[in-house]
């Protein structure tokens, strides 16, 4: 039988100033299980961005494991001091006029030409009039 794959260790960790117990290390950087690191001192990008924060150029102080039962593996997400975190940046006027255009192509039929008002299913790229016209159609019989 053999032991932990990641077992306790007492390490310095970069959020506090004492030692604290941590799974050791992966990639370099303390590793820690669920449920360990402080919630209040350090988040993964998702929980940055949820806080409306980004991690400003800072690298991963730490890593965070756990079992994903869904994708049947072992999952490593980097943690982020959020006291070194930045507030997210809004889009630009150019970057939504360029997310405008982008959804307006995505609710054009091909074969009408005109503006569904919803996004066509990309299996046909017709609304649904000229998907419907097309089906009603006979096909002509093959010689």
């Amino acid at each position: 039988m053999g032991g932990r794959q990641y077992p306790w260790v007492l390490a310095s960790v970069p959020w506090s100033d004492a030692t604290a117990f941590t799974r050791g290390t992966h990639l370099g950087l303390p590793l820690v299980s669920w449920g360990i690191a402080p919630r209040d001192l350090v988040a993964t990008r998702r929980q940055l961005r949820a806080m409306g924060l980004r991690p400003n150029g800072q690298e991963p102080v730490a890593y965070l494991y756990f079992y994903c039962r869904r994708a049947g593996k072992k999952v490593f997400a980097e943690l982020f001091l959020i006291s070194k975190s930045a507030p997210h940046r809004p889009a630009t006027p150019a970057q939504h006029t360029a997310i405008a255009k982008a959804n307006l192509a995505k609710r054009i039929c091909r074969t009408c030409g005109r503006d569904a008002g919803y996004v066509v299913p990309l299996e046909t790229r017709q609304c649904t009039d000229c998907w419907l016209a097309e089906q009603s159609t006979p096909e002509p019989m093959a010689a």
